[in-house]
């Protein structure tokens, strides 16, 4: 499924129906009173969110959005059947922003939620309504309300326990899949990734979910590759899982150039909490892999440990790891 985060839609909720300005009409009575009923009311369009979804691409080709029409009141005070709401579904971390998509109007963060992006216009009222002692026979009826419309945009901000961050060919793809129910494409270049990747990882009854973004590169934050496009979807996530590819020649540096970024795009982002994974440790001496942890760890503060993605003892012990980050 293609992957798209932020789309333009308009909403237009169905117009309630009109009263009717009906009169008794049966055998011998020759003037009958009012019988007119009310309108329905016009369905409204309402946003969703849905557990399972994660990209917005379904609005890219259909960009307008219409509810049913409250149909007419009728005689006999019969009310007119409203129109039934349209309901449309947005993945979990959609946000909701006016027309100049700067100005929030709501964001979805729990499964299940529902927003009226545009109600249904009210009912029209029936000559009944209108019936007085002073007026037996009012031909008086009103139309229905429009319904409103808008034009929004629609963003989607990813919600994970962890977001995984690092340079391009780092293993972030690797260690989602070797963790995660997840499925992304793994190849041996940069920017494999073009996309968020999500998963759930389970251990001991417990689960957590994982979000893998583009590698970052210096200027990213400026737009400098894909990673300032998908920064934003590591915001929302509790803790960031540092990974650093160990054979790296400068460790200090990866990291640096990782963490800059992430200051550059916004300060909070320092704030989270953060577990640094070494990875690919397979690929290296052991003694090698402790003189390198050991000189990195006396310049970077912060919880390291190390791992290879290939080895099922490794695995386990990251997820034991993670799951005590978010819990």
């Amino acid at each position: 499924m293609k992957f798209l985060d932020q789309v333009k839609i308009y909403v237009k909720a169905g117009n309630g129906g009109d009263g009717s300005p009906s009169f008794r009409r049966e055998k011998f009575i020759e003037y009958g009173g009012p019988d007119g009923g009310d309108g329905g009311k016009g369905g409204s369009v309402i946003l969703k969110s849905e557990q399972g979804l994660n990209t917005l691409i379904d609005y890219r080709y259909q960009q307008h959005h219409k509810s049913e029409r409250g149909e007419n009141g009728m005689g006999q005070n019969r009310t007119g059947k409203s129109g039934e709401d349209l309901i449309l579904k947005v993945p979990l971390g959609t946000q909701v922003f006016e027309e100049d998509n700067k100005t929030l109007i709501y964001d979805f963060i729990k499964a299940g939620e529902e927003f009226v992006a545009a109600a249904g216009g009210k009912g029209g009222l029936g000559n009944t309504r209108f019936k007085s002692s002073t007026n037996r026979a009012p031909k008086k009826f009103t139309k229905g309300a429009l319904g409103e419309e808008f034009t929004i945009w629609l963003q989607l901000k990813t919600i994970a326990d962890i977001g995984i961050i690092g340079l391009p060919n780092a293993g972030k793809s690797s260690l989602l899949a070797s963790i995660t129910n997840a499925n992304p494409k793994i190849a041996n270049y940069q920017f494999t990734t073009l996309n968020p990747n999500l998963g759930v990882a389970s251990y001991d009854d417990k689960e957590i979910t994982l979000a893998d973004i583009p590698g970052l590169i210096e200027g990213a934050h400026e737009g400098t590759g894909l990673g300032i496009q998908f920064l934003k979807h590591i915001e929302r996530c509790k803790t960031l899982l540092h990974l650093i590819d160990i054979t790296n020649h400068d460790l200090v540096a990866a990291y640096n150039q990782v963490k800059n970024e992430l200051k550059n795009y916004s300060q909070d982002l320092l704030k989270k909490k953060e577990l640094i994974v070494l990875n690919k440790v397979d690929l290296i001496d052991e003694a090698l892999a402790q003189e390198l942890i050991k000189e990195f760890s006396k310049k970077i503060h912060g919880e390291i440990i190390t791992l290879s993605t290939l080895e099922k003892k490794s695995v386990s012990k990251i997820k034991s790891k993670l799951i005590s980050y978010v819990t």
